[in-house]
């Protein structure tokens, strides 16, 4: 993938009316663009109070103009930024301007693209940006700051170069195998600076694991029967009244949604309608959403009632839950069972699961359930991520992390410093996966195309 040398323009802010909007424009026809719309080419750097021309040299608009001259700038070229009234007409009528003079409209991302392109920012940082925007918690909005200031790049980088030295001291060690009577591949300085390595990969993993978690978050979906206490459960989470609570069972009978979350974790909270067979139409549907429901969710809330054991219909609410989607028991009203709160495992059908004693009325046992959370989304109950990271980079990180304990294999097993210094070598292009140094057009244009134009 090459830089185009089209100049695009999006809006940078958000559509819609606002007290101003920001519209971009970067190529290498933006000096021509600024001398045909304000007249002049703004100083560098500095923002100047102008007129935004038509062709007939009226004001579309006035607001401030900022000129950034390649390669300082965000995407390393020319850019010109312009801060006018956020009218959705007079935007339109400068957007069409501004195409007039040369420009095209950005495909999503572009800007992004073109800052990796021209090495302003390495792939994670320019992830990070689409991060920082969708972050659902204060957590992963700080995480995806540190992604874009590179602290996960920088430590990429650092593993990498510990690779690359190790792998010049190993084809060494294959090319000179006994300079001066020494065995280098027996000698335990490779092994210890391999251990090491993996040590170091392990460390790395730990943290993308965390930044996962946090930036992925998790989509949980509340079953059980009727009046256990579902709705007041998802009010309780997102404090506030989302959902209808009565003492009349079948309430509830479509499927509520609410975003929130829950000690800096992401969560997408599901409330459906009690499962039980009805004969109203209505709530007949409603259960049948629930059901469907169960197919989507990363982790589900069976909610129960801590006054009795699991009864026959719940035990098989439990058999209809997928296999590959976990379940934690929420044994609620544990005020009017006189219960303390906690986490607690059950045994059923010969398979153990984690329960979470609550009263979704006072609050008590939910600092469990959070911690129960956090536990399912691979993140630990204590600290934020160092970075945010994406499945993508897990996979990559996995990839390399395998390779290096081939190549410990290689070495101690088969003494096979050809097949070690091969192993280095993928480790070496996994992790260039992550921050672009190795990287296809495909895996580029379905990274840029999930950003928002104007970014």
């Amino acid at each position: 993938m090459r830089v185009s040398d089209d100049t695009i323009v999006a809006l940078a802010s958000a559509a819609g009316p606002a007290g101003v909007a920001v519209v971009r424009v970067s190529g290498q026809n933006v000096p021509d663009i600024a001398e045909a719309i304000l007249g002049r080419i703004p100083q560098a750097r500095q923002a100047h109070l102008a007129a935004f021309l038509d062709v007939d040299g009226q004001a579309i608009d006035h607001g401030l103009a900022l000129y950034f001259p390649a390669p300082n700038s965000f995407t390393g070229e020319h850019v010109l930024e312009l801060q006018g009234h956020g009218s959705p007409v007079l935007i339109d009528l400068l957007l069409t301007r501004l195409m007039a003079c040369g420009a095209r409209m950005a495909r999503p991302g572009e800007f992004s693209e073109r800052a990796f392109l021209n090495d302003k920012l390495t792939l994670d940082q320019a992830e990070a940006i689409a991060d920082a925007i969708a972050a659902g918690s204060v957590v992963t909005a700080r995480a995806a700051v540190r992604s874009l200031e590179g602290v996960f790049a920088r430590e990429i980088d650092a593993l990498v170069a510990e690779l690359v030295a190790l792998r010049v001291y190993t084809e060494g060690a294959i090319d000179f195998p006994d300079e001066e009577g020494v065995d280098f591949l027996g000698d335990g300085a490779i092994k210890t600076r391999l251990d090491a390595l993996r040590q170091r990969l392990s460390h790395l993993q730990a943290g993308a694991t965390q930044g996962a978690g946090f930036r992925d978050g998790l989509r949980v979906v509340i079953i059980g029967q009727p009046n256990v206490g579902k709705s007041s459960l998802l009010n309780r989470l997102a404090q506030r009244d989302t959902a209808i609570v009565t003492a009349m069972a079948g309430t509830t009978r479509d499927v509520l949604s609410e975003r929130l979350s829950l000690g800096g974790l992401p969560l997408t909270v599901v409330d459906t309608a009690g499962l039980r067979d009805t004969d109203d139409l209505v709530e007949a549907e409603g259960v049948r959403r629930a059901r469907a429901e169960l197919a989507s969710a990363d982790h589900v809330l069976l909610v129960t009632d801590a006054a009795r054991s699991l009864n026959t219909a719940e035990q098989a609410l439990l058999a209809d839950i997928p296999v590959e989607t976990g379940v934690t028991l929420l044994a609620n009203k544990i005020d009017l069972a006189e219960q303390e709160a906690g986490s607690y495992t059950e045994t059923w059908h010969g398979h153990t699961v984690s329960g979470v004693a609550l009263s979704a009325l006072d609050g008590r046992g939910f600092e469990h359930l959070a911690a129960r959370l956090k536990a399912v989304a691979g993140v630990s109950a204590e600290g934020e991520p160092p970075f945010v990271a994406r499945r993508r980079h897990l996979d990559a990180l996995a990839r390399a992390a395998a390779a290096l304990a081939r190549g410990d294999e290689r070495l101690m097993i088969d003494e096979a410093g050809e097949l070690l210094a091969e192993e280095l070598r993928l480790a070496q292009t996994a992790l260039g996966e992550i921050t672009g140094k190795v990287s296809s057009d495909d895996l580029l244009g379905a990274i840029f195309s999930s950003f928002c134009i104007g970014k």
